[in-house]
C-alpha cells in the first residue's frame, strides 16, 4: 500500500558506525538505519523512530511504501524490510530500508483476515481454527494489499479453506503452496471429569 508518509533520512559517516555512535543517535532521538536496493550502493543513515513506529503501526504495516528523502537530494520509494527492538524497553535499535522500483514485481508476506461467520461454527457448534495468518505473494508494489480477506461463511465440518480458495486480483500471484490449509472447523473438545468410582478403580489398579 502506498502511503503519503515522507521519511527524512540523514546520512552517517562510515567512521561513525559502531555501538557508541548508535547509542548517541538514540539518545538524540534518532535511530541508525541502512538504505539499500534498486541497484544503488547501500547508505548508512539515521531516521526518526517515531516515523518508523507510525509506519509499522499503520494498516499495511511493514508493507507500506513511502517516500524516502535523504539529506543531499536523493529521493525514492522505500519499504521497511527489517527492524530490531530492545527487548526490555521496546526501543527501536536498528532499521533496514529498501528502495523500491515501482515497475518491478516483489514478494511480500501479507496477513489473512477471516470474514464472515462459518456455518460450522454458527450451526454445527464447531470452532474456527486459522492455521496460517500470513501468505507470501508476488505483485507490483502499487498492488500490495494491506491484507487478504478470506470468506469463511460457507465453511463446514470436513471442509478446508486453502490458499487456492483465496481471492486472486490484478497481477497478484500466491507464492505460498496453493494446497496449504488456511482454516478449518474443529470440534469442541469435551473435558472428561473423572468420577470417584473411576479414581478409586485406577488407584486400586
Amino acid at each position: 500500500m502506498i502511503s503519503q508518509e515522507v521519511l527524512q533520512a540523514q546520512p552517517r559517516e562510515d567512521s561513525s558506525r559502531g555501538k557508541n555512535e548508535a547509542r548517541r543517535l538514540r539518545a538524540g532521538g534518532r535511530v541508525p538505519a541502512v538504505v539499500y536496493g534498486a541497484k544503488k550502493p547501500s547508505i548508512a543513515v539515521s531516521v526518526d523512530p517515531k516515523q518508523i513506529s507510525k509506519i509499522l503501526r499503520s494498516e499495511s504495516g511493514h508493507n507500506t511504501i513511502f517516500d524516502l528523502e535523504l539529506s543531499g537530494g536523493e529521493k525514492s520509494k522505500a519499504m521497511i524490510v527489517d527492524w530490531q527492538y530492545e527487548p526490555i524497553k521496546g526501543q527501536l535499535l536498528h532499521i533496514d530500508l529498501k528502495r523500491i522500483s515501482m515497475d518491478e514485481k516483489m514478494r511480500v508476506m501479507v496477513p489473512v483476515h477471516m470474514v464472515g461467520e462459518a456455518v460450522g461454527v454458527k450451526q454445527q457448534g464447531g470452532i474456527l481454527d486459522q492455521i496460517i495468518r500470513e501468505v507470501e505473494i508476488e505483485c507490483l508494489p502499487a498492488e500490495i494489499p494491506s491484507h487478504i480477506d478470506a470468506d469463511i461463511s460457507g465453511l463446514v465440518f470436513g471442509q478446508v479453506l486453502r490458499v487456492s480458495d483465496l481471492p486472486h486480483t490484478g497481477t497478484l500471484k500466491f507464492i505460498t503452496d496453493a494446497n496449504q490449509a488456511v482454516a478449518h472447523i474443529t470440534a469442541v473438545k469435551e473435558e472428561v471429569v473423572a468420577t470417584p468410582e473411576a479414581v478409586a478403580a485406577e488407584a486400586g489398579a
